[in-house]
């Protein structure tokens, strides 16, 4: 299977996209970009020297990723959420390394939602126009500006509700609550 590149997209030479990945009008990756197999890079949309994707990744339009962004396999990025990588920044001002940004496997992030340079735990969900500005937890839903923990969220996107510290989903997957501030699903 081989990737499908828009004759309007732009992908410069040494850029690495994976088989299956389909690159939209208008998206440009960069040179030293790596985008794994079978994602989907929408209309206007930046990727930058440095940026790595896994597989089955989905970037909706108008969204821009950073040298030192990391999305793991099966992630989704919103309708222009903004990404940043550098809390300092300052005009003709390039600092040595660029602060991480990682979305860790089947994270979600609402449309318009803000990033600082932090890592979002698996399957955690950031809603539509949230400011994250500190690390989220695995499962986790978060929502504001900054955004704050509302509740936890199974890998199937359902809300979790729970019962003391078990919480069963809809789609038959069990979790049990590891403090306040974390959960585990119980395999």
């Amino acid at each position: 299977m081989t990737s499908k590149i828009h004759p309007q997209a732009l992908v410069d030479s040494g850029a690495v996209i994976g088989a299956g990945t389909r690159v939209w009008a208008f998206a440009h990756v960069c040179k030293g970009a790596v985008i794994g197999e079978d994602c989907n890079l929408c209309d206007h949309t930046f990727f930058e020297s440095g940026v790595r994707l896994g597989h089955r990744v989905t970037i909706k339009c108008g969204v821009y990723l950073w040298a030192g962004n990391v999305l793991e396999d099966d992630v989704f990025v919103g309708p222009c959420v903004a990404f940043t990588n550098d809390l300092r920044p300052r005009s003709k001002n390039y600092p040595d390394k660029f602060s991480e940004t990682r979305l860790m496997q089947g994270c979600s992030v609402g449309a318009n939602a803000t990033l600082l340079p932090v890592t979002i735990g698996r399957w955690a969900m950031v809603a539509a126009g949230s400011v994250v500005t500190r690390d989220i937890p695995d499962f986790a839903l978060v929502r504001g500006n900054p955004a704050r923990l509302v509740g936890w969220v199974c890998r199937c996107g359902e809300k979790l509700e729970f019962n003391g510290d078990l919480a069963a989903c809809v789609c038959g997957r069990n979790f049990q609550k590891d403090g306040e501030i974390s959960i585990q699903e119980k395999l």
